[in-house]
């Protein structure tokens, strides 16, 4: 699509004549697993309160299709700033979202989110308000968990944190985390411990009837996330057993 392949251009374009390498140091500490970015990130800088809005103003005629090409794109560049661009245009179409789109979206994965930050700001912007709009359920998600992209899988869970706070049953949601509980990637140990945590906070006896399931074979850095608020004494139920 030549109008996406503009607009990408233009971005970049745009962010190549404004880097800031000083300030692009300045979140390197956040990020283990490796970060680039044009130094732009700062809240109040043109890009985001005078760029964004006006490109998607001008090329609004890309539509939902048009901007899911657009993101694909930015991600494979790895530069955090046109990650963030991509998930923000991706927001301000997300009423036209469906269980389809969704689904379309292990491009982004395969093409570049390859941090937490950029992970869990799509499920904060586009995927936890689908999921609590009703406009997808919790099905849409399911591949998601098997994906080999390994921030896909994070985003599975960490998408459901808005039905955690909407009221949900919580059985169900601890069920669907259930695949995730052997997982050998660290971010999704503690993308699953997060969830967990909060779930637990709402309804205790789901969260730890999964937890005494695995707390021999699951990876430690699930239970210390999930137990985060118990009392010492409770979070001694969920030590490994000694060998």
């Amino acid at each position: 699509m030549e109008r996406a392949a503009a607009l990408v251009r233009e971005i970049r374009a745009y962010c190549r004549f404004h880097a800031d390498p000083q300030k692009a140091k300045k979140y390197e500490r956040y990020f283990k697993e490796g970060y680039d970015a044009w130094g732009l990130l700062e809240k109040d800088d043109p890009l985001w309160i005078i760029k964004q809005p006006a490109w998607l103003e001008k090329y609004r005629d890309l539509g939902l299709r048009g901007f899911l090409k657009v993101g694909e794109q930015l991600f494979a560049s790895g530069k955090y700033e046109e990650g963030a661009l991509a998930i923000r245009f991706l927001k301000a179409r997300r009423d036209e979202m469906d269980a389809r789109a969704v689904a379309s979206l292990t491009k982004w994965f395969a093409a570049g989110i390859a941090n937490w930050a950029h992970t869990d700001m799509l499920c904060g912007e586009v995927l936890t308000p689908l999921l609590v709009s009703g406009r997808v359920t919790t099905a849409a998600f399911e591949p998601w968990r098997k994906s080999k992209h390994r921030f896909q899988r994070r985003a599975s869970v960490v998408a459901l944190l808005g039905l955690v706070r909407k009221g949900d049953a919580i059985k169900p949601l601890a069920e669907f985390a259930r695949p995730l509980m052997l997982d050998d990637e660290r971010v999704v140990h503690q993308g699953v411990g997060w969830f967990l945590r909060e779930a637990w906070k709402k309804e205790p006896q789901p969260v730890e009837a999964l937890l005494l399931e695995f707390k021999n074979t699951a990876p430690r850095l699930i239970f210390q996330y999930a137990t985060e608020k118990m009392t010492p004494a409770q979070k001694t139920r969920f030590k490994k057993d000694k060998q």
